[in-house]
Formats: structure tokens, sequence, C-alpha cells
């Protein structure tokens, strides 16, 4: 018989940078629904140094990639190790990883998340499934995004969930499967602007209030051509650098009015991804907290109930469901959908590294 009683550790790295999130968290599987608790939970945030690496690493070389992959596992073991000893968390069942994405192309079969190395298992003394978006890739998937089978599993109450970070994505039911996919990025840019006023990230939204939106500048950013584009579909970091980022400064604009046009493309987005635009959306992710942003997806979807969740889930959603695949990948259980990611199939993706 397949365990049913799982007691985990899910961890995650997101493209926004603020830091490594780790959910300490029990799972149990009853008449075949999975329910969970969620105990501790923290985000350690990088230092200076590490972010800027992080933010860099998209043009190093394969040997200076070899090195940060070396380093950054063993920062993560680390970082993990120190949780599990604050907690002090006894019995685990495994430390469920998703590394930190320094290369997302699917397109050329290629992704990269780094701290998946095998001695992660023995710098932390503990077994470790990790490395989930590599095998998708292989088999012809987008490698991305993930977290969809999590939200069919553990939020099927909502019509939609939408989780806003680096990127925002969407997972919802369509013709009986689940479908989902990036939608733009978001704090990627907003907070690259913040930064360029001295700060992390505009908190909730109130310096992009009283910016002024550039309508030329937001016209160009609807038309790219990723938004024209069927799904299964997702983003990297290549796609703010090398596209998005580019237009924004072919503007003469001042900073403000630079995240008050953003903000309402990333608005205009999510209302234009939702077939049906009212329903229940569960909102996750750090733009959650960016009350401005809210209120546009608002303005734009009027019908729609917007819920935030209690501030675990709404801050460890994606821990909490990297924990869950990794429970699946134990019990040799699909965890990747092919109708989320375009992969030939369904299938048990991740690597598990014993001691």
């Amino acid at each position: 018989m397949k365990k049913t009683h799982f007691n985990v550790i899910g961890v995650m790295s997101g493209t926004s940078l603020d830091g490594v999130d780790l959910a300490h968290i029990e799972f149990r599987l009853n008449n075949d629904k999975w329910t969970f608790e969620m105990t501790e939970c923290e985000t350690i945030s990088y230092g200076k140094n590490w972010i800027s690496n992080l933010k860099s690493a998209v043009d190093f070389s394969s040997i200076e990639l070899q090195k940060l992959n070396k380093s950054y596992t063993e920062l993560l073991a680390a970082i993990i190790t120190d949780f599990i000893e604050k907690y002090n968390i006894k019995n685990l069942d495994a430390v469920c990883s998703h590394g930190h994405t320094i290369l997302h192309q699917p397109e050329k079969g290629l992704t990269l998340q780094i701290g998946n190395l095998p001695e992660i298992s023995s710098l932390t003394n503990q077994t470790v499934v990790c490395d989930f978006r590599v095998q998708d890739v292989k088999l012809g998937g987008q490698g991305a995004p993930l977290v969809p089978i999590g939200d069919q599993i553990l939020f099927s109450d909502y019509d939609y969930c939408m989780n806003l970070g680096g990127f925002s994505n969407v997972s919802f039911e369509e013709c009986g499967e689940r479908i989902a996919f990036d939608i733009s990025p978001v704090n990627t840019v907003l907070n690259y602007y913040a930064n360029q006023l001295g700060l992390n990230y505009d908190d909730k939204g109130a310096i992009t209030r009283t910016g002024k939106c550039n309508q030329i500048l937001l016209t160009k950013l609807n038309v790219l051509d990723f938004y024209h584009q069927k799904h299964p579909k997702s983003l990297g970091f290549e796609f703010v650098k090398e596209i998005v980022l580019p237009i924004i400064e072919s503007f003469d604009m001042s900073v403000e009015d630079k995240l008050r046009t953003f903000t309402e493309h990333v608005a205009v987005q999510i209302s234009l991804a939702l077939p049906i635009k009212k329903g229940k959306i569960l909102v996750t992710g750090g733009g959650a907290y960016n009350n401005f942003l809210m209120e546009r997806i608002q303005y734009y979807l009027p019908e729609m109930n917007i819920l935030i969740p209690s501030t675990k889930i709404l801050e460890f959603k994606e821990a909490l469901i990297f924990a869950l695949l990794g429970v699946l990948k134990l019990r040799g259980e699909i965890n990747v959908l092919s109708s989320v990611t375009g992969a030939k199939a369904d299938h048990s993706s991740g690597e598990i590294f014993s001691i």
C-alpha cells in the first residue's frame, strides 16, 4: 500500500528574487482527496551579491553557470538546514525543491534550474526531490507552469487560480482538462523600476498610483507576439530583458509613468487571458499586495470575485505545490499535466536524491 501521510518541506525561489520560500507541510490522503496543513513558513532574502549574480546569470558562460550552480546548491542546502534546525523539524519524508530558474527557452529544448545538484541531499542530510522541469522539456513540453496540478488537486473550489509573482500565470478547467499558461511579466518589471528609485518594490503600488499611463507605450506592449500565441506557453526573464525593457526604455518617461503604464498592461493582459470574465479567482503571490494593481484588475473584470487567501497560502502557495509535486513523485504518480505544458504525455517528473 502506498504511503498516505507525508511530512515534507517545499522550497521555491521565484524570478522576482524576493528570496527562498520554505514551507513545512503535512499532506494526508483520505478517500482519494488530499488535504494539507501548513505550519512553519519563512522567506530567506538574498544578499545583494546573490541578487546581482542571479540577475546576471542569463549571460554567464557554461563554465560560469557550473560554478554558480555549485555555489547556489551549497547556499540552498545551508538555508534548508538552518530552517530545519530553527524549527526543530523531525522525521521528514523529503525536501521538495524547485531551485532557481536561470534559463528557460523550451523552444530550444533548454531549461536550467540551479540548486538541484545531487549533493544537495548529502549537504542537507535529507531525501530531496527536485529538478521538476527538465523532463517535461525533453518530452516536448514548456516545462512550465507546473503549479496547475496543485491547483486542480488542492484548490478545485475556484474557477481560476492566478499567481502574481515575477510573471503572472493562471490555471482553470476547460473541456474537462486543466489549462494553464503564463500571462505576462509582473514583478520582474515593476521591481526593476522600483529599484531605480532605491526601493526593493513599490509598496502597495503607492508610487505607481501617482504616474500617468502612456497610451502609445501601452499599445506597443499589448500587441507583442507572445500575447497572441495560443497556450501552452511560458515566459522566462529573457523575454523581459530582450523585448519588454527595450520597448519601455525607448520612451522618455518618468519612472512613475513607466510603472503606471506597465501596471495597466498587466491588468489588460490578465483580463484578456480569462475566457469567462466572471466567477471566483484565487490570487496569490507578491503582486496580490499591490493594491493599485488589484484595483486595475478588478476594473477590467468587474464581475469577477477576486479572493486573496490567508497569508501563508498567499505567500507560500508555490512552495506548497512544489511540496505536493515532490510527494506525487515519491508515490510514482503523475505530477505534470500535458494539457498544461504541451508535453507528449502526462508524467511523473523530478529527480529523487536519497541520503
